[in-house]
């Protein structure tokens, strides 16, 4: 009998573990619904079978989903909160991951880390993420979440990492009121990473209690905060980090601050803070003290600067500092970097008594310095430029009187391993150990790292180091680990380029990638000392090898209860069976037309007319050859009118009179495909007086042709450097900045979609016979469309001088960008110098050169004297204030296309012009001055220039 009735309830048993199992696999048959485009390999109807990419199990049931770059493609179905077993969730670096988080997520009830890091999900974070008790670890930065921080977070009394960083969040902290909860009352929390966002109103002083004293980082940096710095953080004694830079904070530093007797790095830089300077007596630990930028009241140079000894980096310039620098100072053994710029220092100068060996920058500009001592002659960068040494006779040494370029990157990378790399085929690189593989690649910013240099190659070895014995303790299959180009962004960070080399195979399977990215967006790597927390953005890894995992994990059934198993799903199995080979055939259709259209791009056109394949393109028309030859008399010399980097370009005449311009690719040449494909699709929808017009195209007989109007005047560029013979005054290079200006409003608000352009410069703005501008060249054109309205994370593309720091350092390209090139423009207008010449940047060349209390700035030097030749320069400085708040180094300090566009058709009624036409009574159209000999034409684009990846120089990032 009891044999019986434990055959009895192994059978309920059985079922019982059966029907959940069933329910785990149909949530996964949801999830991969949901997911379409993408290869996880999951066949067969047991997920935890071992086979299953990603999927993790215990006794029969999904405990983890993790799938970091994996290419998912589409929204996190409601399905997901079905999974009650489910521990672990990591959708990380899935940057085609987009819409808004479900709400199904607060179901999860067993979840302990959710991991959603660099994806494309928007709209507001779920509050229902508050029911999550057992939630430890969560990271949901790097996407562009808006709304508020829900107070539900209050309720998560486990939670010890909590990163928002690098989203759009907005509103105040959440604090509780005895009603609500919020997050002072997370008292297990360590980790606080805000910084990035939107958040504005006052830091409640209630955030901080006696009951929270075990946070470590508190990084609130880049936000909107305002209000007072809360006497509250005074009671956080374990904090090590503090960021609170870039904000609106005013009124004084708390005077309880140096309780902080653990802290290693302060960043209260860039606020409005007043007051006298802080006393850090005691601090013994602080190594990176930032407090530049701010009001404080005219202080001595404080007591403390002689007794914080592991100080590295101290930056305090703006900050009203008075009186003689105590030599000490400069002695600290760990001391690398110095920047008390802009102050009122005086007296002598005494680095001579056993400096720092690691110490390689002092400046001190623009100070009352009068003397300076120096026992043995110093190696260290000094800038003593401003000062009163360097303005009166008698000077000897005269380098620490000049401008030393300041150095934001290092041309460091790892050694190989006692091995001379090997030339590698088309896309492979070598390993540290001298094997051709396909990397996994990244950016890993460190966010508060301890030091400042960026020439001490040690460090980075460590860091090195560190990585390849991780990869070796967790057994991935990492052969080595590269490093390179270490710089700085704009926001402080450490930015470090990442190569993950496979082990044993050319590429990385699925598993693999997926184990070297979950070590990073789960912060299981721990940095060493130094580097301190980090955020990992990789790139897409397309290279992967077949992932085919054998059998493994916890799979153990009796034959016995395998027969049991299979009588009762059998049946579903098959069904199942044949819904997956039914995706997979269709998965495979996909791939495959995929492949097609990126080795042709115009694949799916039906360019022959019969089918109607070819989009609607409003005005352009197809052209064969055949006509294009006639039309151009068989591409003869005589109307060949310039080469660029992406061929050839014609002069040819249409049979009813018009002039064409023909942009030819190169034979045999594949590069510019996508780009002449996205010229054509975007300009075919564009129509303004400011954009050039495209008439057709030719793809016929493996020719690759756009066709244009023809603009006789040329580029801007050929004006400006005189090739063109068109004299450009004042009144002529204002109606050409609004034209332009007006040319890139259109495309940022009124195209459909909009456009960032992506490449403005006076190379693709063009001159028709009256001088108006158009801008051209739309190769390197990306439309904004809904999901990525905010910014587009893509491949650094452009051209050097140009280009957007800020877009280069985090590659989220916005119409900001544009409006940057757009300021870089503006200033070659009124100098007529290239952006970069002999190593010097316009942007910088234009800062240090004014003067506002002078005429015209004081840049008379600097400005193209043909604008002065035939009429006063009015409105000049309001033009030259513009163009400079365009190239301000972060975006969201730059005025969009349209307040550009109202400021100078006001500066245009200032001079006398009409806004409405660009016309004035005293300023006819222009007429081509030159002899008639063609020039150089606009369509042809200067490749020299051209950038896609990799690294600036240094001394072309603009400070």
């Amino acid at each position: 009998m009891g044999t019986k009735i434990r055959i009895f309830l192994l059978i309920i048993f059985m079922q019982i573990s059966i029907s959940y199992q069933k329910t785990d696999l149909v949530i996964l048959m949801a999830l991969q619904t949901a997911w379409p485009n993408t290869t996880l390999n999951w066949k067969g109807s047991d997920p935890c079978d071992g086979t299953w990419l990603g999927i993790g199990c215990t006794n029969s049931r999904v405990t983890s989903l993790i799938l970091p770059s994996m290419g998912l493609t589409g929204g996190i179905p409601g399905d997901i909160g079905e999974f009650t077993e489910l521990q672990i969730l990591d959708l990380s670096y899935n940057k085609r991951l987009t819409g808004t988080l479900t709400p199904a997520i607060g179901n999860l009830n067993k979840l302990t880390n959710l991991v959603i890091v660099d994806c494309g999900f928007t709209g507001r974070i779920p509050s229902t993420i508050g029911n999550l008790e057992r939630l430890l670890y969560m990271s949901l930065n790097s996407n562009g979440f808006t709304g508020p921080i829900p107070a539900t977070f209050g309720n998560l009394k486990n939670l010890y990492w909590l990163d928002l960083s690098g989203n759009k969040l907005t509103g105040s902290l959440p604090v509780s009121d005895g009603l609500t909860p919020g997050l002072d009352l997370l008292t297990n929390i360590k980790h606080f990473h805000f910084g990035n966002n939107q958040l504005s109103g006052d830091i409640p002083p209630t955030l901080f209690n006696l009951n929270m004293t075990r946070i470590l980082h508190l990084l609130f940096d880049h936000n909107q905060f305002s209000g007072s710095i809360p006497s509250t953080l005074g009671f956080m004694q374990s904090l090590e980090i503090i960021r609170l830079d870039g904000n609106h904070l005013s009124g004084q530093v708390p005077s309880n601050i140096n309780n902080l007797t653990s802290l290693n790095e302060m960043f209260l830089s860039n606020n409005i803070l007043t007051g006298p300077i802080p006393n850090l007596t005691g601090m013994n630990l602080l190594s990176y003290l930032d407090l530049s930028n701010n009001s404080f009241d005219q202080s001595y140079i404080p007591s403390w600067f002689s007794t914080l000894e592991s100080l590295t980096t101290l930056k305090m310039h703006y900050t009203n500092l008075v009186g003689e620098l105590p030599a000490a100072l400069f002695s600290f053994p760990q001391l690398q970097n110095v920047d008390l710029s802009n102050n009122r220092i005086n007296g002598s100068l005494d680095i001579s008594s056993n400096p720092s060996k690691q110490l390689e920058l002092v400046d001190l500009r623009t100070n009352l310095i009068e003397d300076f001592v120096q026992r043995d002659r110093y190696t260290i960068d000094l800038i003593l430029v401003g000062n009163t040494i360097c303005t009166e006779l008698g000077v000897t040494d005269y380098r620490f009187c000049s401008l030393v370029p300041m150095n934001t990157s290092t041309l460091y990378s790892t050694k190989y391993n006692n091995c001379v790399p090997s030339s590698c085929d088309l896309g492979l690189l070598p390993s540290q150990n001298c094997h051709c593989a396909y990397p996994f690649i990244g950016l890993i910013l460190f966010k508060a790292p301890s030091f400042s240099t960026l020439e001490n190659t040690t460090i980075y070895d460590s860091l090195h180091d560190n990585l390849t014995a991780y990869y070796q303790k967790v057994k991935l299959p990492v052969d080595s680990v590269l490093l390179n180009n270490p710089n700085r962004n704009l926001v402080d960070y450490l930015v470090i380029k990442l190569y993950i080399f496979p082990s044993g195979e050319p590429s990385f399977n699925r598993t693999g990638v997926i184990g070297v990215s979950f070590a990073l967006s789960s912060q299981g790597f721990s940095s060493p000392k130094g580097f301190n927390t980090y955020t990992f953005i990789p790139e897409n890894y397309l290279n992967f090898l077949s992932d085919i995992p054998g059998p493994g994990g916890t799979k153990s059934h009796s034959s016995s209860t395998g027969i049991i198993i299979g009588s009762a799903i059998g049946g579903c199995v098959l069904v199942g069976l044949l819904i997956l080979a039914g995706i997979y055939a269709l998965r495979q259709k996909g791939r495959a037309e995929r492949a097609t259209q990126q080795k042709q791009p115009f694949a799916s056109w039906d360019l022959e007319g019969g089918s109607g394949g070819v989009p609607e393109l409003k005005g352009a028309r197809s052209f064969t050859f055949e006509e294009l030859s006639k039309y151009t008399s068989n591409f003869s010399e005589i109307n060949n009118i310039g080469r660029g980097g992406y061929g050839m370009v014609y002069k040819g005449t249409l049979p009813n009179g018009q002039l064409i311009a023909i942009k030819r690719a190169q034979q045999g040449s594949t590069q510019g495909g996508l780009e002449f494909k996205t010229e054509i699709e975007l300009l075919s929808r564009v129509h303004h007086k400011n954009v050039v017009g495209l008439i057709g195209f030719c793809f016929d007989r493996s020719e690759q042709m756009l066709v244009y109007e023809f603009i006789v005047n040329g580029t801007l560029k050929d004006s400006l450097s005189g090739r063109s013979g068109i004299r450009l005054d004042w009144i002529r290079r204002l109606k050409i900045a609004v034209g332009a200006a007006r040319g890139l409003q259109y495309l940022h608000d009124l195209a459909d979609p909009p456009i960032i352009h992506r490449d403005i410069k006076t190379n693709n703005i063009l001159l028709d016979q009256r001088l108006v501008a158009k801008v051209a060249d739309f190769g390197l054109s990306k439309p904004m469309t809904d999901a990525n309205r905010s910014h587009i994370t893509t491949q650094v593309k452009g051209t050097m001088g140009y280009m957007d720091p800020e877009y280069y350092m985090t590659q989220q390209l916005t119409e900001k960008s544009d409006v940057y090139s757009f300021g870089v423009v503006m200033l070659e207008l009124i100098t007529a110098r290239n952006p970069i010449e002999n190593g010097r940047y316009i942007v910088r060349e234009v800062k240090q050169a004014m003067n506002k209390d002078m005429e015209l700035y004081g840049l008379h030097e600097i400005l193209d004297p043909i604008i002065g030749l035939s009429t006063q320069l009015k409105g000049l400085e309001r033009f030259v204030d513009l163009s400079l708040r365009c190239v301000e180094e972060t975006g969201k300090l730059r005025p969009a296309m349209s307040e550009v566009v109202k400021e100078l058709e006001s500066i245009m009624a200032l001079v006398g012009l009409n806004p409405g036409t660009g016309s004035s009574s005293s300023t006819s159209a222009a007429t081509n001055e030159s002899t008639g000999k063609d020039f150089s034409h606009p369509y042809s684009n200067d490749s020299l220039f051209a950038y896609s990846g990799g690294f600036l120089p240094p001394k072309l990032h603009p400070k």
